[in-house]
């Protein structure tokens, strides 16, 4: 195929934000984990595909196979579905309290 670009599991983005490698990257209706460090308005990887540590609400506690959403303003992974951002699904189960929750991203669409 003449027009195929890449496999997009890995797309350079402009970052919203000063970003971190590890760090959630929202851009419209694309969503990743940062893959490097990257200033406001820089190119930066973000890997779109995969299974992350998140930060994640202390008081949840979230059960395997459960839908996880990001929420921009708490940065940190949530069950709560509101306005937040559907990242994914959980893949170990998570308790009340923790920090973390391990999440397989859903490859942004």
């Amino acid at each position: 195929m003449r027009n195929f670009v890449q496999k997009g599991e890995v797309v350079t983005l402009t970052a919203p934000a000063n970003l971190l490698s590890g760090d959630v990257v929202i851009v419209g209706a694309i969503f990743g984990v940062a893959a490097a460090d990257a200033l406001s308005g820089a190119d930066v990887e973000v890997v779109t595909g995969g299974v992350y540590d998140l930060p994640k609400v202390s008081a949840q506690a979230w059960t395997q196979g459960a839908a996880v959403y990001w929420d921009a303003t708490a940065k940190n992974a949530t069950t709560t579905a509101g306005s937040n951002t559907k990242l994914g699904v959980a893949v170990l189960a998570a308790a009340n309290p923790s920090a973390v929750g391990r999440v397989r991203l859903n490859k942004s669409f």
